[in-house]
């Protein structure tokens, strides 16, 4: 096994191996303060990493509508999305059994109304829906083919005019992730860059 096939076993799968140690971390996003249930077996569990972080303090939200976040594990992008905008219907999803269930407590200890969880992998949990805004903090080190995947896959479920906005490390991709962006969107911008992070945005034509 690859280290990074190990590595991606540790949060990309369904049911994670390790046993469930849960934890609490707080975070003060976009001005707003969050606390979040956390466990053994999810991304990031000892703090809201720097993608994620920039991603939340960067993305552009519609004023009303259906917002998407794959991949969400234990729900920062989500219920952060749910939490500024009101308005909005936020559904996350993820594989990972474990995060699921995490980001379901995280819904209820935000106190956010608007947000509800789907385990699936990737978009088959939502196959149907249209969304206004997708967004995603993608599981690298599963492949670039699921990151590939999580970027063409997506305009099937976005509605005219839609964003898709994703945070990925500086160094990570290249010219493989313009070809993906080039695939699904024809064009695509850099948003925000910091810290070793740069947040996309593409629109559906």
């Amino acid at each position: 096994m690859h280290k990074k096939d190990k590595k991606a076993e540790h949060y990309f799968v369904a049911r994670p191996k390790s046993k469930m140690k849960l934890g609490r971390i707080c975070a003060n996003l976009r001005g707003r303060y969050f606390e979040f249930l956390t466990a053994s077996g999810v991304f990031s569990k000892n703090r809201v990493d720097l993608g994620t972080k920039l991603l939340i303090e960067s993305m552009v939200l519609p004023e009303e509508g259906y917002v998407l976040d794959v991949g969400c594990g234990y729900g920062t992008v989500g219920i952060a999305a749910a939490a500024f905008n009101p308005k909005l219907q936020v559904i996350m999803v993820d594989v990972n059994e474990r995060a699921v269930w995490l980001a379901k407590q995280n819904i209820e200890i935000n106190n956010v109304s608007n947000a509800e969880v789907r385990r699936g992998h990737l978009y088959e949990s939502v196959e149907g829906l249209m969304f206004n805004c997708i967004l995603s903090n993608p599981p690298v080190s599963a492949g670039m083919e699921t990151v590939k995947a999580v970027i063409t896959e997506a305009p099937k479920c976005m509605a005219k005019t839609a964003s898709f906005q994703m945070v990925v490390k500086s160094k990570i991709g290249g010219k493989r992730l313009r070809m993906f962006f080039e695939e699904a969107f024809g064009k695509f911008e850099v948003l925000e860059r910091k810290s070793g992070y740069r947040v996309l945005i593409a629109y559906k034509q």
